[in-house]
């Protein structure tokens, strides 16, 4: 075995197989840019190598300063992870002219699963089910155009070596084949250096479904199950579970033996994911092969109860695999929610900046289900614009998917991250959707049921009471503290008042106390609405999190502070409460509204990024939809349209230059 391996790689995945490392008793090294000086895997690690400037192209991704890292450390072998150098032939043949492992699959594999079009006419060979579509290479835009009329719409357009949701348009007319062409060759471009793009079959109503298959150096194959990863925004997976609510054994069995019969066609080694999309009478059809560890492995370890990164590590090792494919079992249920810095009530656009504030859920057992957290923050860290915007991949087990699913929902609700927008009341809401429960899932998911975007939600009449509840307790609690002030100059005197008026966004809620004393532990009869509960909680002054009972509903809500109020985030609704008594609520329905300000002949940058074009000039007249410029932000290209008809007024911004969040980029007449 290793006595000490280098990861290739930043952010949680690197502080995951550190974990691992650890717990085998292997030494670890990390590797480092300038933006990720103080990083969490820096810590993590027993040594750390700076290999260069924040650009990834100019540190993770120069293999030469990997490679170096390793000899002046004594590495003898390196970890990948995910993203940059993990599916580089290239790399992996560097790395073994200098007598150093790559834990991963050999360069074979990765040559010929690597490349999405070479991969198709490999799996076509192997008689695995492939999409229709054209594989070779497209010259331009009237090449694509013409291909995908033969194909028929809608078609989809990706880069050869894409991945992550980067370079790939939908098309499902001759003028988004142009568009999209371009974008996709541009994208793929800018974060994979290979412009290159192919064409398939758009199928319609798709779920995206992978197998996990796991070999060794001595001819064995297995696969762990699959993983649902249906649940995507711009091709980019939000939430994965394992297994999948939709498929019946014999379509497992079928998807998982053409799997292992493709890694041994390319005498694979390691773990690696056969990605395939179904459709609605449960036909698959392969899509691409990832030669490499997922971000989504932890919830195929949850109901299988493998160490994969262990395993990547003892294959590359050269032991053999200490099961066979009788032994794997599927045990539970697990969900995964991929917490982004990014702002969902803004069309999911990236946010950066400072962790003001990092304090996920507990991890381990609660009940009957199992909390893991794989992170590489804290409360302090960075978020930086250089790299991907993950923040954490929360996970849940329970015995079954609902259990996994309530679980989920709750560990969300005492997630407390501050300093940044972020996609947990997105994920919140998901948790609690009809479709989404019920399984009937699709890769269109958010695009259906969000069709305007992601919105703020108005809490029906149960839920409006329960945070009614919650902020009157918080009120009662605060203000019971602050009557007991030793210098305070009036101090508390008479009963306490029974009659209170909770504001919730811009509802007023009564609510009559019956019976209780305001202590701590708070406990305390109420009736809201005509419905009588005990609210019973241990919530303090400064808490972040609320836990309790309402009812005989259990309930983990998060507060914030404001003026002369509070934000409570519950199940993906944000509300801002005061309490009031009756007649200060009768004076506060008086006051005046502060209106927003207008901005409707203003084009707002939507989020930090870099101009990467204007396309309009000063004075020139523009139809809505027409392109007004595009930002790039965290790889992706961002294109800002006009939503109606106007006339360019002044350009206040150059390509090149970086924004701020609702920067000004361009007034209009």
């Amino acid at each position: 075995m290793f006595k000490k391996i280098l990861i290739a790689n930043r952010g949680e995945i690197a502080c995951r197989v550190i974990k691992t490392a650890r717990r085998m008793g292997i030494l670890t090294v990390a590797v480092y840019s300038d933006a990720d000086r103080d990083a969490l895997h820096v810590e993590m690690a027993d040594e750390a190598v700076h290999i260069g400037a924040a650009p990834a192209a100019e540190s993770y991704l120069v293999a030469e300063k990997i490679i170096a890292a390793c000899k002046e450390t004594g590495a003898e072998a390196v970890h990948p992870g995910y993203g940059f150098l993990s599916e580089r032939a290239a790399f992996c043949e560097a790395l073994e002219k200098e007598g150093i492992i790559f834990i991963g699959p050999k360069r074979k594999a990765i040559k010929a699963m690597g490349d999405k079009i070479e991969s198709k006419k490999f799996a076509n060979a192997a008689k695995v089910s492939t999409v229709p579509g054209y594989l070779g290479v497209i010259d331009d835009a009237d090449h694509a155009e013409k291909i995908a009329g033969e194909i028929g719409y809608p078609v989809m357009i990706k880069a050869s070596a894409g991945g992550g949701g980067k370079g790939m348009r939908i098309a499902w007319s001759k003028d988004e084949v142009r568009d999209g062409f371009d974008r996709a060759r541009s994208e793929a471009k800018s974060s994979f250096g290979d412009d290159r793009v192919f064409i398939e079959k758009f199928v319609v109503d798709p779920r995206h479904i992978e197998i996990q298959v796991l070999a060794d150096g001595h001819g064995n194959v297995v696969y762990l199950g699959e993983r649902e990863c249906s649940i995507q925004r711009r091709n980019q997976k939000v939430a994965e579970e394992a297994p999948s609510p939709f498929l019946d054994e014999a379509t497992r069995k079928a998807m998982g033996e053409q799997s292992v019969a493709l890694a041994k066609a390319v005498d694979y080694q390691s773990a690696g994911t056969v990605e395939f999309i179904v459709d609605r009478d449960r036909n698959f059809y392969f899509l691409e092969m990832n030669t490499r560890l997922q971000v989504e492995h932890p919830v195929t370890e949850l109901v299988t109860g493998i160490d994969l990164v262990e395993q990547m590590i003892r294959v590359a090792a050269g032991e053999t695999l200490p099961f066979k494919q009788d032994d794997i079992k599927l045990n539970g249920w697990a969900i995964e929610s991929r917490l982004y810095a990014e702002d969902p009530y803004r069309n999911f656009l990236p946010s950066i900046g400072r962790l003001t504030r990092y304090r996920p859920p507990r991890e381990g057992k609660n009940g009957k289900a199992i909390v893991r957290n794989d992170t590489g923050v804290f409360e302090g860290a960075e978020i930086s614009m250089y790299y991907d915007p993950m923040i954490a991949k929360l996970c849940t087990w329970a015995p079954t998917r609902l259990e996994a699913i309530d679980a989920m929902g709750e560990a969300l609700d005492g997630f407390v991250v501050d300093g940044i927008e972020h996609n947990m009341p997105f994920l919140s809401a998901l948790m609690k959707h009809p479709r989404w429960r019920e399984g009937r899932l699709s890769t269109g998911f958010i695009a259906e049921e969000y069709p305007d975007g992601f919105a703020p939600m108005t809490p029906n009449g149960d839920e409006g009471a329960l945070l009614a509840a919650i902020a009157l307790s918080c009120g009662l609690v605060d203000a019971n503290r602050r009557e007991r002030y030793a210098d305070r100059l009036r101090p508390a005197t008479g009963p306490l008042r029974e009659e209170w008026v909770v504001k919730l966004g811009t509802d007023y809620i009564p609510i009559t106390l019956l019976d209780g004393l305001v202590t701590i532990p708070f406990e305390m009869d109420m009736q809201i609405a005509g419905d009588s509960l005990t609210v019973a909680t241990d919530w303090r002054p400064g808490d972040s999190v609320w836990t309790g009972s309402i009812g005989k509903r259990k309930v983990t809500a998060q507060i914030r502070a404001f003026l002369n109020g509070l934000r409570i985030d519950w199940q993906g609704l944000s509300v801002r409460t005061r309490v009031f008594t009756p007649r200060q609520a009768e004076l506060d329905k008086l006051m005046p509204v502060k209106l927003p300000p207008d901005t409707s002949k203003l084009l707002l940058c939507p989020m930090p990024g870099l101009v990467v074009a204007i396309a309009v000039a000063e004075g020139q007249e523009v139809k809505a939809g027409e392109t007004l410029a595009i930002v790039e932000a965290m790889k992706m290209e961002n294109v800002l349209r006009a939503e109606r008809d106007l006339t360019v007024g002044k350009i206040n911004a150059k390509p090149g230059e970086s924004l701020a969040v609702d920067a000004v980029i361009m007034e209009f007449d």
